[in-house]
């Protein structure tokens, strides 16, 4: 034995200037399984493993480390620790001669001939053992360590490089993943246990605790054995993931947009503000605990700089509290509801077919479609008869939206809001009149900024989550004037009454635009609005779709939405008071029959009114054209003789006897009765005019086909 520790002082003495990394070398080039994703700040948002391979967490200091593990761990592994220097000899001199430093004889390994393996992947174990060659090229690089490293480096390095149990390696990752605690609480048991898992990671539970038991009667422990088979057992069969600290995880859906492609061990910025976002989710989860009752478990948040267009909270579900918490709420498509509405109003506002004081008839109406009549209802289901736009926005009655949306055509609104960046997958006829009450599903992240583009005058832009991100520069979608009065009439409190009263949570002591909806069978629960700097939506629900019970839009999102907004309000600099666009007049306008009180109110330049009558108002507001559809296709038959190819031109009932057709610039009749028209080849377009020449409505229309034999 004492030629063979000659032979190999000659063999490290020989080695000498070969060179191993420095401490710092090894701890910089030490990469966590994880991408960390930080909010605009530098604050830690979110851990994201990206590493499937191995389980690693941050590198952990040697004085965050329990004294027991230290203590365990050198009891297991390397009793002579602090004496040797690199080789433990007298440990060496136990071994039998002829199996030297073999495999049967891990103890002669001490842990900075271990971490030389760690450091160095061609001195690391084979799965066959070690040789005598690999132990004497682990002994002379842990012989140089020892030379250049100081004892608390190297046992430092060695904890968070070594392999404890599968994927996961380091001291870091075990404390996480099995004791659901930081490597500074781990106790005597947990520590024999960990200690143990280094001579045989992936050994069976009972031969574990044999090897932890031996670690604890040397520290004068045995009688902690008696329940040790059974604690490991239960240790290494109950991981269910590593989160410390749930509060250090706030942005989990957001997090994984912005980590696609990237690296272990990358850190990335985002344009999310932790604060925002932690108070977003808290107040988020307390109204859900609140709603518990009524069968609510889901929601999600976002929060938007108007200017900007960065995202400074994505919240994507209740956590928790869910049964689908994996699923992103900001990016479910679900049905909107009444949150269409103010895009509804406002295209009928710009087209300048009506204007914030036009009456609309809030009556019982059946409308004929494919499926058969539709016969829509307000929330209530009680009719305000003759109310303006204004309140018909603001209160958010059903009726009116739908008469407006016959006005506008459903094809037409579903253009813009498509244009507004709402992926509808449907054409509007499929929706018909049903999109006006929100039948589409749309994804709040969408909603929300579509909203935030009614907060910068009509124009939108793409959401952006990473501060890098190039936005393309804004497009103009909406008039702007139309976008004022819209956004006038849903920060109106009077306009709110007759549906929501006056104390709500739609009423802030701010300037706030906001709008609730709620999907058919209270599935899903809207609120959304913006102020001069911030746009917030919220949506509450459940990810599977099961309906909420006796929930409304301002016993749900809304109180998230005012406390969300309330914070932001709170922090944000005093922004002043914006003035209307050029094109947008204010007038004094008095209603007949006191309709409703007489108001100042917002016009396009062009529309403007000083007095309302309700008889004609009404007329205009519902004078349509039932027949032709507009853009539809007819085509002739040549088969059948052609006066008998006829187009019925109708109108609905009600409309003025004294209002006329025009077809192709020329009157044909008037439109109080029916109107057969003989078809004739081409592109058509028929007008519906008033009693004073001016268009109310047309529709364009092409006969096809082969003229008829």
């Amino acid at each position: 034995m004492r030629r063979a520790a000659v032979a190999v002082a000659c063999l490290l003495g020989s080695a000498a200037v070969w060179a191993v990394p420095g401490f710092g070398e090894v701890k910089a080039a030490y990469r966590t399984s994880d991408t960390v994703v930080l909010d605009r700040h530098g604050a830690v948002l979110q851990r994201v493993r990206t590493d499937p391979r191995q389980r690693r967490l941050d590198w952990v200091p040697l004085h965050e480390v329990s004294p027991a593990f230290r203590h365990a761990l050198l009891l297991s592994e390397d009793k002579r620790f602090h004496e040797h220097s690199g080789v433990d000899w007298p440990a060496v001199g136990a071994a039998a001669w002829g199996n030297l430093w073999s495999s049967r004889t891990r103890g002669a390994s001490t842990v900075t001939m271990q971490l030389a393996g760690l450091i160095d992947e061609g001195l690391a174990t084979p799965h066959g053992g070690r040789s005598v060659g690999a132990k004497l090229g682990q002994a002379r690089v842990a012989w140089q360590l020892e030379r250049g490293w100081s004892k608390d480096q190297i046992l430092e390095a060695y904890l968070n490089l070594v392999a404890f149990r599968g994927e996961v390696v380091g001291i870091g990752a075990l404390s996480a993943t099995l004791f659901r605690k930081l490597p500074s609480g781990l106790d005597a048991v947990e520590s024999a246990v960990a200690a143990a898992l280094i001579r045989a990671p992936n050994a069976r539970p009972h031969d574990v605790a044999q090897r932890a038991c031996r670690v604890l009667a040397a520290q004068g422990r045995g009688a902690a054995c008696e329940t040790l088979s059974a604690y490991t057992q239960q240790v290494l069969a109950g991981r269910h993931g590593d989160v410390l600290d749930a509060d250090a995880q706030l942005a989990p859906h957001a997090a994984r947009r912005v980590v696609a492609g990237a690296a272990p061990g990358a850190t990335l910025r985002t344009t999310l503000d932790a604060g925002i976002q932690r108070h977003a989710r808290d107040t988020l989860r307390r109204q859900l605990v609140e709603l518990r009752e009524r069968h609510v478990e889901d929601g999600a948040v976002i929060v938007i700089d108007n200017r900007s267009g960065e995202v400074l909270a994505w919240v994507g579900s209740s956590g928790t509290l869910s049964q689908a918490a994996d699923v992103d709420g900001v990016l479910a498509p679900r049905q909107a509801g009444s949150t269409l509405k103010p895009f509804l109003y406002g295209l009928a506002l710009e087209a300048r077919w009506l204007t914030a004081a036009s009456l609309l008839d809030d009556s019982p109406v059946g409308l004929s479609t494919a499926a058969g009549l539709y016969l829509p209802q307000n929330y209530d289901h009680r009719f305000k008869g003759p109310v303006t736009l204004r309140t018909a926005l603001g209160a958010s009655l059903n009726v009116p939206a739908v008469r407006t949306l016959v006005l506008v055509t459903p094809e037409r609104f579903a253009q813009r809001l498509r244009a507004l960046g709402m992926n509808l997958p449907r054409n509007g006829d499929y929706y018909g009149y049903s999109l006006a009450l929100g039948s589409a599903e749309v994804t709040l992240a969408d909603l929300a900024n579509a909203y935030r583009a009614l907060a910068n005058g009509g124009a939108t832009a793409p959401l952006r989550l990473r501060p890098g991100d190039v936005s393309p520069s804004s497009r103009p979608v909406m008039d702007p004037g139309a976008s004022f009065i819209v956004a006038d009439i849903l920060a109106d409190r009077e306009a709110r009454v007759p549906t929501f009263g006056l104390d709500n949570a739609l009423s802030p002591r701010y300037w706030a635009a906001v709008k609730t909806g709620t999907s058919k069978d209270m599935r899903d629960n809207w609120c959304v609005g913006f102020t001069r700097r911030y746009t917030v939506g919220v949506w509450v629900g459940n990810a599977g779709g099961e309906p909420m019970r006796d929930v409304s839009g301002v016993t749900g999102a809304a109180p998230v939405w005012r406390a969300v907004m309330d914070e932001l309000e709170r922090q944000a600099e005093r922004t002043p008071t914006s003035t209307p666009p050029r094109g947008v007049v204010m007038r004094r306008v008095r209603f007949e029959a006191a309709v409703e009180p007489s108001r100042d109110e917002w016009f396009l330049a062009g529309t403007e009114l000083e007095e309302v009558s309700a008889a004609t108002a009404l007329a205009r507001a519902s004078a349509r054209i039932n027949s032709p559809a507009d853009r539809s296709v007819i085509a002739l038959d040549p088969d059948i003789p052609p006066h008998a190819q006829q187009l019925a031109v109708t109108a609905v009932t009600g409309t003025p006897a004294s209002w006329s057709w025009r077809l192709d610039g020329q009157r044909i009749g008037t439109a109080g009765r029916e109107l057969r028209w003989t078809l004739r080849l081409g592109a058509h377009r028929l007008e519906l005019v008033d009693a004073k020449g001016r268009v109310v409505e047309s529709a364009r229309f092409e006969v096809r086909g082969a003229q008829p034999r």
